[in-house]
């Protein structure tokens, strides 16, 4: 049996359709390598999320992605160079050194590159933030970074989302507020975004309901599987522009596979690649 030259995992619940692995033997293909990338689905392996991570590194893995519902929990157990990481308070790329594990938000950067790719240097405006979780802190400060006026954040769990809005203030001049509807939120806004796993396969229906889109110029949903969500084709209806979730997935494996690897991307290759394999699975 030939070892891998790269050993990768995501671990994460309802992830059997994810494209990871695809990308990244991809990637590894582009620049010589075998990379093995496996799925680590904790209730398959019969094993919880701590088992699971702390036991990476033994079994071999350089490096691991993490996905819903662990990358706050993920954020407890590595060490964090980056300050703004930090305040995110959730990582979704982890590297296993001698020294231990160090992790990273690919979601974060990878975020701010699908929307200025689709929307250029137009400021987000005010933007409806649904979901607080993992992906939602990483979208919530890339609204930051992008000039956001206002950021409305809606999550069934007010005291996350009250925690959040308190260290989007800390760290920077957008007016944040809360709000127990999404309805009540999405109005006068500019910008919709979900951040939470409806619309996942697995999880259907969408955050918001239709009606309540009339009005805002863009939307992004950080699910991508399926691409084509019922919150997107609700958001194409009203007129929006729209942001795919595969943009985010494809630009934080893109920067996800530079941590684990340290090797170039053709990304315009990478990219075609991707969609030429897709559509012949």
């Amino acid at each position: 049996m030939t070892l891998p030259d790269l050993k990768l995992g995501l671990i994460g619940d309802n992830i059997v359709r994810s494209r990871s692995p695809l990308l990244h033997r991809l990637a590894g293909q582009q620049n010589g390598m075998n990379v093995q990338y496996d799925r680590l689905i904790p209730k398959d392996m019969g094993e919880d999320f701590d088992t699971v991570f702390d036991q990476s590194a033994r079994r071999g893995y350089r490096g691991i992605n993490v996905t819903y519902p662990y990358k706050e929990r993920a954020f407890q157990k590595v060490a964090v160079s980056d300050p703004l990481v930090r305040a995110i308070g959730a990582v979704n790329t982890v590297i296993f050194e001698d020294s231990g594990p160090n992790g990273f938000n690919t979601d974060y950067s990878g975020f701010i590159a699908a929307y200025c790719g689709a929307r250029g240097k137009a400021a987000p405006g005010i933007s409806c933030l649904i979901g607080t979780g993992g992906v939602g802190r990483a979208l919530a400060f890339g609204l930051l970074a992008l000039g956001a006026d206002e950021i409305r954040l809606v999550d069934r769990d007010q005291d996350k989302a009250e925690t959040l809005a308190t260290e989007l203030r800390a760290a920077g001049e957008a007016s944040v507020s809360v709000f127990e509807r999404a309805e009540a939120a999405a109005e006068g806004t500019t910008g919709l975004l979900n951040g939470t796993p409806v619309g996942m396969v697995g999880y259907g229906g969408a955050p918001l309901a239709a009606t309540a889109m009339s009005g805002a110029k863009w939307a992004f949903d950080a699910v991508y599987t399926p691409v084509d969500t019922q919150f997107l084709q609700d958001a194409d209806a009203a007129g929006l522009d729209i942001i795919s979730g595969y943009e985010l997935f494809f630009y934080q494996g893109v920067q996800a596979w530079a941590h684990f690897s340290g090797k170039p991307l053709d990304e315009a290759e990478l990219r075609r690649s991707l969609l030429e394999q897709e559509a012949m699975a």
